[in-house]
């Protein structure tokens, strides 16, 4: 078979042959691969900087996917480590980490959605006690999980939903999604007063970003929880210790590891099906497998999700 191979991590991808995949035992099963997403976590899993990466290869990217299994019933797969992604013609899944897919979906409109919109929708049902009627900040809500993030905040009962970023243009759209309010990084303080923050961003402007917020909360007895999720302008953020002790301010993560891998398997059954009855404003771009190589690059910062179809 052919699949989009890692050889060394300075390398990008390319499109060989590859032996085939082989099913050792339990719920394993060998399935076709129908699409996978290229998402930033699968950029990081590729380049070996990703916090999971064991530094083994070669290495198939692709962490999840849509796939047909023998049985001929389509599913939505999340892979456990391994070093057979979904990036390949077919690949190895176990039953247990996958859902069943209504008939008549989509499957590049599931690849491109779910990974994304996971991220916020498991953040806001498995790190914290969200209720309705809570103000939510996002940053870094221009990003394709941050675009989700807004839908998904609105699905679970929002009532207020402030989308920040940098690129301007973009976020003029963003109020389509569900945004009640837009700001830009230098306006933060304007969505000082909200109950949840969701970072995709981290880095020196969430550390400034939350400064700036701590210092504009009206009443800074008010908990204000702090989820960060993605780290697009940096691993780390100098945080000032003020920041700790002048409000009631909880930092959590969100995400492998801080999340059991059995809590994100029981949020697919009704995230896949919210996806598949068309909840989400999804963008998408299929491409073919076989152009890994070229589309690795050329579509990096672009607004869709890219999926490549094997």
């Amino acid at each position: 078979m052919h699949a989009a191979v890692v050889t060394s991590f300075d390398a990008l991808p390319k499109y060989v042959e590859y032996p085939e995949p082989v099913a050792h035992g339990g719920d394993e099963v060998v399935v076709e691969v129908l699409a996978a997403g290229l998402h930033p976590r699968v950029r990081s899993q590729a380049d070996g900087s990703h916090y999971t990466s064991t530094d083994e290869l070669p290495l198939v990217p692709g962490i999840d996917g849509v796939v047909r299994d023998p049985k001929g019933r389509i599913r939505y797969t999340v892979l456990d480590d391994t070093v057979l992604g979904t990036m390949a013609e077919r690949t190895v899944i176990d039953l247990d980490r996958s859902v069943v897919l209504p008939d008549g979906i989509d499957p590049v409109q599931i690849a491109a959605a779910m990974n994304p919109a996971m991220s916020s929708w498991v953040a806001l049902r498995r790190r914290v006690d969200f209720r309705r009627r809570q103000r939510v900040l996002i940053l870094g809500a221009t990003g394709n999980a941050g675009r989700m993030a807004i839908q998904v905040a609105k699905r679970f009962g929002a009532a207020h939903v402030i989308a920040a970023g940098r690129d301007t243009a973009r976020l003029l759209g963003l109020r389509a999604l569900g945004a009640d309010e837009t700001c830009t990084f230098d306006e933060l303080t304007k969505a000082a007063d909200v109950d949840v923050v969701i970072d995709y961003v981290w880095g020196e402007p969430t550390a400034r970003a939350m400064a700036d917020m701590l210092t504009a909360r009206a009443d800074r007895g008010a908990s204000l929880t702090w989820i960060q999720i993605g780290s697009v302008a940096g691993p780390t953020a100098p945080i000032p210790s003020a920041a700790l002790r002048s409000a009631r301010l909880q930092i959590i993560g969100s995400g492998i590891g801080s999340v059991p891998g059995r809590d994100f398997v029981k949020e697919l059954p009704k995230l896949a099906s919210a996806v598949a009855d068309g909840a989400f404003d999804v963008r998408a771009r299929a491409v073919p497998l076989a152009e890994v190589e070229q589309a690795w690059t050329a579509t990096a910062g672009t607004p869709d999700r890219i999926v490549f179809v094997p």
